[in-house]
Formats: C-alpha cells, structure tokens, sequence
C-alpha cells in the first residue's frame, strides 16, 4: 500500500467519509502567558493521558452534534444524534444536493432540496418534481433500504466505535509501545470560544491533530487530519444536550415511494440511484 493510499484512508476513516480542514494556525487566537501555559490542569499530565482522556469523555457520550468534512469529497454531515440513534440535522452532497434529516426511532423524515431533486430524475422530470414538493418532508421507516442508508450516520454508538478503532485498550491495559508515534502538546488556542488544547499526532505523511477542551470536562472538541495535501476533520459539540424530537406535520409529509417511484418511472429497468447521497 503506498503512503498516499494510506493517508487517503486514514483521513477517510477519520472523518466518517465527510469533507474540509482548517488546520490549526489561524483557527484561533493564542492564549495569553500563564502560570500553567494556559493549559489549565491539563499542564501535568501528558500528551497521551490527554488524549486517553479525552478518547473516555467521548467514548462516553449519550449525545452530541457531529460536524465532518474532507477536501476530497463534498459530503458534510451536520447531525446532533444520540445512542438510540436518533437524529436531527443535515447530509449534504454538495452540487447534488442536500437533505434535512430527522430520525426518531424507526421513523425517518428527509426533506431534499431543489439540486437534490434534479440529480435524482433526468431533465425536466427533476425541476418538476422540485416544485411540486418544494419544503414537503419524505417519510418513512428504516425497513426501507434507502432510509436505513441515509440515516446510518445517525447511530452515535457506531461512530464512537469506529473513533476507538483496533487502538482502544481495555482499562487497566498498559500505554503504547515506544515504538508507537509519539503524541505532543501544541500550544493553547481557541475553537469556537472554547480553550483548547491540540495534541499532535505524526506517523509518516500524516498528521492528526486532536484539540481537547482545557475548561471543564476535557472533551474532544476538533479531529483534524492532513496529508499528501489532502484533508479533513471532525467538530464535536454539544455533550450531553438532548436530540431535538420535533417532527414534521403530517400534512407537510408524502410516504418515501414518492421519491421511489418517480426515480424507477424515470430509469425503468435501472435500480433506484440509492447511493445518491448516502455515497
């Protein structure tokens, strides 16, 4: 496997198959000289146990908001979503669109925008049926496949799993070899008004940078990742703040065979295009 092929995966895997990365210079402002170097109590441990710490805090989540993007694809998520893997936010496929989405249970709503509409049916076909549905929500269950795709982000168990990876260790298990990449401190900065501390990862070409929240519970706030001049990262938010559960009317809902059908009117014989904004 050859280092550009390695880093393209490890920033994939990072960002959930998200989108864009500012990294750390120039995202905050430096915090002014103290007694502990601005890092608060983070200041006596290390690198690592700021990171294990922050991997529990995560690890330990029952909600949060997940904002994801990479440079080499236009999908953005922007999901508040919690262990019952409920949901409320957004997935957008750039010039192909862009969906609301709300999740309760088995019960899923997505209302599509106009680019999404076209990308879905040929020609005319598409700026018809954005009109003629233009703000109505499509509703169904998770027993249907392309509702079950779309609203798998919203499992926050799976993406804690996925951000433990092979390298969560069992509690009281001893601390990475020395052979492993070494973790460093960088310099307290601020990510959206909140302290913060970034931990710096190097292995190869790649660069992972974690920033930890310096006030309050040490919670990861920002994932970022760069390599071979690619790029992508992760923002966490609101721990522990409920998933709003307001859903749409039924009188400003259709049933999701709308969508399937015209799709399979417009490519008959083809499979619906389910990968459109689950891809």
């Amino acid at each position: 496997m050859t280092s550009k092929h390695r880093a393209t995966t490890a920033i994939t895997a990072l960002t959930c198959g998200a989108a864009l990365l500012a990294m750390a210079a120039g995202t905050g402002a430096a915090v002014a000289d103290d007694p502990d170097g601005g890092e608060g109590d983070l200041a006596k441990k290390s690198a690592q146990q700021i990171s294990d710490d922050a991997l529990h805090e995560l690890l330990g989540a029952t909600s949060l908001r997940l904002r994801t993007q990479t440079s080499g694809d236009p999908t953005k998520l922007d999901l508040s979503l919690d262990r019952d893997s409920n949901c409320a936010g957004s997935i957008s496929k750039g010039p192909a669109g862009r969906v609301e989405l709300i999740k309760r249970g088995p019960q899923v709503w997505m209302k599509p925008d106009a680019a999404f509409w076209k990308g879905q049916l040929p020609g005319s076909e598409g700026s018809d049926a954005a009109k003629q549905y233009e703000g109505r929500y499509l509703h169904g269950t998770t027993d249907d496949t392309f509702l079950k795709q779309l609203s798998g982000a919203c499992d926050l168990s799976a993406f804690q799993k996925q951000i433990a990876g092979p390298s969560e260790r069992p509690s009281g298990s001893p601390s990475p070899s020395a052979s492993a990449p070494a973790l460093t401190k960088g310099k307290p900065t601020v990510h959206e008004g909140s302290r913060v501390l970034p931990i710096v990862k190097k292995s190869g070409p790649i660069t992972q940078t974690l920033y930890v929240a310096i006030e309050g519970k040490h919670y990861p706030l920002k994932l970022t990742a760069a390599a071979d001049q690619q790029t992508g990262t992760i923002l966490l938010s609101n721990y522990g703040a409920p998933v709003p559960d307001k859903t749409p009317a039924p009188g400003d809902t259709l049933d999701i065979s709308v969508l399937e059908n015209r799709v399979k009117k417009a490519s008959p014989g083809s499979p619906s295009d389910e990968a459109a904004v689950t891809g």
